[in-house]
């Protein structure tokens, strides 16, 4: 019988898996609810399952309707999942071995079979694999039941996140609207009303960095992007990355949340720490010499993405160790900063909703940072294919905001590539200015105008970013900043400061822009030269479209 061989085989596979399970539990709930390859692979397995169901949609097979599913779901919702790692191994073995058991009782019992094989993978720390071995093991009416439930799962997370984000205290929501080619685009509204002058919202960065002539150069902090007053720098005597902080605060915050494990020697989970050999110790020190090598050439061009990326990627491990730190009762090495660990949505739920640009010749960097990866904690560079890097970038290069306070610099080189290849980032006083970037969560979300209703703001000095409105704002009314500076130069005629800041729109964002400003100051005679390429450039990731865009499971 099918489901005599279930348990050594699902126990065997797990066995394997688990021998990596400090690694694999680090990204537990990326692989859980945002790695594309899972989501996929529902909608693959959904299919199969609506095409087996025949006429009648809402009963999967017979006695279980969808309401039963929705009630048995909501009550696992409900139940305490195990916290340590050696709870959920044991939780994991305990499930399997119910469902299988159950599995044999017949039709009556399919559901409650069904249920458990839900909880086991609810915990495993790869759940694709896990699907797969249920695909091959568990009987085919409650591996459907299965599959129900996962999508139902993880759809409910998916469509219910904009219930939760942006936190209401930030007085903004995010809605979505069709354009009119068809597309659909999520923009900023204001939750109430707001004066000029008034601050919308503020706003910590999730990662920042110095613009690339400046990192390494001691002037600036590369936490918070704070000017260095004299005699008032940190910085660490074996730092191969040489960063320099305004504050032992800050440099703090920057060794838990990416420092530490992208640039130092120390164990990258200190709850997982194993004396290394001087070999290995020689081999991670190495990546990272070649990883600050490879960054070296990107100064020519002027970008910050491949540190930004590694940045977010660093913590998101790091936020992830914080849960098991807290989980297993231990306490973090390092405090992380603004850390929700007790949010259901991750860092990577946040980011991957974000708008990207696709982006090419990223490989060469992606490589390099799996080196550094691998050589901190084996098993960490599986999550950085070379295809979700250069997704990364591209979400760096659409969404960051330049970072510009006291007038910004006016000594940035000149990038010594082409123009259109030049990274950008959304400034109203022009990318030349500023002095670094950041990627927001929430400001991610607003939309360019020539005339913008608001701006972003660091008046206290960092990266710390404040919305301020430019005139009242409605209750209801979509927020706009200027991804470039829309002010008039001297000597400028109005069809040229058009001209000048659509294109900068048309290379940094590959959108022509459209509002009322650039309506009304269009030549009346059509210039041909003014003629741009009337589409958007950007991408959102096909998994995340087609849940919020396609029709329901």
């Amino acid at each position: 019988m099918e489901s005599s061989r279930t348990r050594p085989f699902i126990l065997g596979v797990a066995a394997l898996a688990i021998s990596g399970v400090v690694a694999y539990a680090i990204y537990f709930d990326y692989k859980r609810r945002t790695d594309a390859t899972f989501r996929r692979r529902l909608k693959k397995e959904q299919k199969k399952v609506n095409k087996s169901r025949g006429p009648e949609p809402s009963v999967l097979v017979p006695g279980i309707s969808s309401n039963d599913l929705r009630d048995a779901l909501e009550k696992i919702r409900g139940e305490t999942v195990p916290d340590s790692v050696q709870e959920k191994e044991l939780y994991f073995m305990e499930q399997v071995g119910i469902g299988e058991q159950l599995s044999t009782r017949g039709p009556n019992f399919h559901l409650a079979a069904a249920l458990s094989f839900y909880r086991a993978l609810r915990v495993y720390p790869s759940p694709v694999e896990l699907i797969v071995i249920y695909e091959r093991t568990v009987p085919a009416d409650i591996f459907k039941i299965v599959m129900e439930l996962t999508s139902l799962d993880v759809k409910d997370k998916v469509e219910g996140y904009y219930n939760y984000f942006p936190p209401k205290s930030m007085n903004v929501e995010v809605s979505q609207l069709t354009k009119p080619d068809g597309g659909r685009k999520n923009i900023l509204l204001a939750s109430r009303d707001f004066e000029t002058g008034e601050v919308v919202y503020k706003e910590q960065p999730v990662v920042t960095a110095l613009d690339s002539d400046l990192e390494a150069k001691g002037t600036y902090c590369s936490q918070c992007l704070r000017k260095i007053v004299k005699g008032m720098s940190l910085q660490a005597p074996d730092d191969i990355a040489k960063a320099t902080y305004c504050s032992r605060e800050c440099q703090t915050q920057a060794a838990a949340q990416h420092h530490k494990l992208l640039f130092s020697l120390e164990p990258a989970i200190p709850s997982a720490a194993q004396e290394e050999t001087p070999e290995a110790t020689k081999k991670r020190r190495d990546a990272q010499e070649e990883w600050l090598k490879s960054m070296e050439g990107h100064k020519t061009s002027s970008t910050s993405g491949p540190l930004l990326v590694a940045r977010f990627l660093a913590r998101q491990v790091s936020a992830e160790t914080a849960k098991m730190n807290s989980a297993t009762g231990r306490a973090p090495q390092l405090a992380v900063a603004q850390e929700d660990t007790s949010s259901q949505y991750s860092l990577y739920d946040h980011i991957e909703r974000l708008r990207y640009l696709e982006l090419s010749g990223t490989e060469k960097d992606s490589a390099a940072l799996r080196k550094v990866l691998a050589t901190a904690m084996e098993g960490l560079q599986e999550f950085v294919t070379d295809d979700r890097y250069a997704t990364l970038r591209g979400k760096m290069a659409y969404n960051c905001i330049g970072v510009c306070y006291s007038g910004g610099r006016d000594d940035k080189p000149v990038a010594e590539i082409r123009p259109e290849d030049v990274e950008k980032t959304r400034t109203p006083f022009g990318t030349q200015r500023q002095i670094g970037c950041g990627l927001y969560s929430v400001t991610s979300y607003v939309s360019h105008s020539c005339n913008p209703n608001a701006r972003p703001s660091f008046a206290d000095g960092t990266a710390h970013l404040s919305l301020v409105a430019n005139r009242p704002i409605k209750k209801g009314e979509e927020i706009t900043i200027a991804f470039v500076d829309v002010s008039q130069k001297h000597g400028e005629t109005v069809i040229d400061a058009r001209r000048r800041r659509r294109m900068e729109l048309v290379r940094g964002w590959r959108f022509a822009c459209e509002c009322q400003r650039c309506t009304d100051e269009a030549p009346l005679n059509g210039s041909a030269s003014d003629i741009l390429p009337n589409t958007d450039g950007s991408r959102v990731e096909r998994v995340v479209s087609s849940f919020e865009d396609g029709p329901a499971f």
